[in-house]
Formats: C-alpha cells, structure tokens, sequence
C-alpha cells in the first residue's frame, strides 16, 4: 500500500522533456538547478530554480542564473505568448525614499517611480504563492504579493515583492527575445 503513493509521488516530481527540442518555448518551466544555456555571448548556469503560482492554474517561473561573477534572474511567464525577461535584485531605497513609507502605510507601493533616470508605471498587483523548486514542496509555498512596473517603452521592467507584513525586495532589468537564449543543457543526471 506504501510503496503505491511513494512510486505516484516520484512520477510527480520527475519531469519529462524531449532532449531533441531544448527550446526555450518548450523548456521554460522546465529547467532546474544545474541546467546550462548560452545568452549574450555567455554560458550561464541555473542556481536556483523557483515557482510563483498565481492562482487558476498560472504559473511563472525564475530562474537564478550566474556566468563567472554575474548574476541576475531569468524570468519567465507564458500566457499565450512566452514573455522573458533578465532581471537583479535591487536595494528598496534606490527606489525613493517615500516607498517603502507609502507600502507600510497604504498597502501599495506609488504609482510611478523613478530609478536610474527612467519612470517606471505601475501595471499589475499580483497575490500568489513563491516556492524554491528544489527545497519546498508546492503546499509549503510562501504567501507574497507582487508589483509590476515598466517603463514607457515596456523594455524595461521593474518589480517589488512583499513577503509578510514588513519585508520587501526590489528588482530591476529588461524584457528579452526567445532567440537570444540557446544551447539549453539539462543538469547531468546523477
């Protein structure tokens, strides 16, 4: 009886892929730590592999991708149409100092910001849930709440997250095409 749940609960958390189409569109929830893909003239490898899980089935993914002594987030999102972007974390205060004030005192963050010389719009509000792919099982996911902004040109993209009542952490990059990732290698199997 035992051994029918241990034997469902492995085919669950295996994943399947088909090695002759390592493409990103076919790819983009499935890679995990150790997975390997050239961009920008680089190889980089996944750290770090994390689900967001927005509710009515809708999931996006991050990756935490390093090449040398770089490292940003490879975030992907696929609603209908794959939407990719390359982000780093940033300090919250770089943001403004009113901010963090104004999502203490009124639950959200301002409607426009202005970072790095670019004014930046705010788009979506999103409640969901954050869990690291490898360490946390999906019904042990972590209650946040997302904000999104981009910037007139919707090239640029920037993020602010709340996990809990006072903890924050920002993000900042840009959207990218689906050609400019190749080369996608799955982590060795041990």
């Amino acid at each position: 009886m035992f051994g029918f749940f241990k034997k469902k609960k492995k085919e669950e958390d295996e994943l399947s892929f088909d090695p002759t189409d390592m493409r990103l569109h076919t790819m983009w929830n499935k890679m995990r730590a150790g997975f390997f893909f050239d961009y920008d003239g680089k190889s980089w490898e996944i750290m770090e592999a994390y689900e967001y899980d927005w509710g009515d089935f809708f999931f996006s993914y991050s990756y935490r991708i390093t090449s040398g002594t770089e490292e940003y987030f490879l975030n992907l999102e696929n609603d209908g149409e794959l939407e990719i972007s390359i982000t780093r974390n940033i300090k919250l205060f770089h943001l403004g100092e009113d901010v963090e004030d104004r999502m203490l005192n009124e639950g959200r963050p301002p409607q426009t910001i202005m970072y790095e010389g670019r004014k930046y719009y705010r788009d979506a509000e999103s409640p969901g849930f954050f869990r690291d792919i490898a360490k946390t099982p999906r019904d042990q996911s972590v209650e946040m709440i997302s904000w999104d902004y981009y910037d007139e040109t919707e090239e640029y993209v920037l993020g602010i997250s709340q996990w809990g009542e006072t903890d924050f952490e920002a993000d900042a990059g840009f959207y990218i095409d689906d050609f400019e990732i190749s080369n996608i290698i799955p982590a060795a199997q041990a």
